[in-house]
């Protein structure tokens, strides 16, 4: 039986180590082809092994051609600002949901949760013009409003469910101490509730990262433009044709989310409670 279970074992491991070998290949070659120059990659084979180190070079090039630096630092703004107002936004609307006494409770979340049941296509035209005609348009507030909007309805589902599981003894013992609603919230709420917080902040983060739908429908210029609209600007008729530039910059822009899931991948196992109520 357990000569059965090491042979079990190991064929498992074989067949994760090809998986893992198949799915790290195409980085390998982004990462290979990155720090060749173009006149390199145009005349060699694309499994070669680089000359040399053309990173700085590369680099240079791809940010005088789309200003990839301000896209970079404008995502970083948007993800760290937006993510953060919407998990205060939502805890606040799921300890109320969760644990005032308001009519509607579930009236409410399905009201603030209904903005994930459509697709986001549907809110580009409507605010688009609205952007259009308040002055909001290619501006950061206005991208910075509309991915806050956004990230609120999950952040919501997440910190609900995880209130309702906290024990109601803690908010009635603390309420017999005198903490008001807002000091229960603060010392019991959120200090309990860090691991969602942590899952939602990396969920939310990495979608504001990789957006590129409204970044390209709501900004223009390089001051307001995502990181990723910024890599579109490399397509098309008024791209380039430098592929080693172009793999470097897809390579730093992975680089935030990356970071941030290596911090934070210790949430994933606690952040999702579940309820029944």
């Amino acid at each position: 039986m357990k000569s059965y279970n090491d042979k079990n074992r190991r064929n498992i491991n074989i067949f994760l180590s090809i998986f893992a070998f198949l799915w790290i290949l195409p980085f390998l070659y982004v990462v290979i082809n990155s720090v060749k120059t173009r006149k390199e990659y145009n005349m060699g084979e694309f499994w070669d092994l680089p000359k040399g180190f053309s990173i700085l070079e590369n680099f240079e090039y791809i940010n005088d051609r789309i200003d990839f630096m301000m896209g970079f630092l404008n995502s970083l703004l948007y993800g760290v600002i937006a993510t953060t107002l919407a998990i205060l936004f939502a805890s606040l609307a799921a300890y109320a949901i969760s644990t005032l006494k308001i009519k509607g409770k579930m009236f409410w979340f399905m009201l603030i949760y209904s903005g994930t049941i459509f697709p986001f296509q549907m809110y580009i035209i409507p605010i688009f013009r609205m952007y259009s005609n308040v002055d909001l348009y290619d501006t950061k507030i206005g991208l910075l409003a509309v991915y806050t909007a956004l990230c609120i309805p999950f952040c919501l589902f997440v910190l609900r469910n995880y209130f309702y599981s906290i024990p109601k003894e803690l908010v009635e013992s603390a309420k017999i101490d005198g903490a008001s609603d807002f000091k229960i919230y603060l010392s019991i709420f959120m200090r309990m509730a860090k691991a969602p917080i942590a899952a939602c902040f990396l969920f939310q983060f990495t979608w504001v990262w990789n957006d590129l739908l409204f970044g390209l429908t709501l900004s223009k210029s390089a001051e307001a433009r995502p990181i990723m609209s910024s890599l579109s600007l490399l397509n098309g008729a008024a791209g380039t044709n430098d592929v080693p530039s172009a793999l470097l910059a897809a390579i730093i822009a992975s680089i935030p989310t990356f970071f941030i899931f290596l911090i934070l991948n210790k949430s994933f196992n606690y952040g999702f409670p579940t309820t029944s109520k």
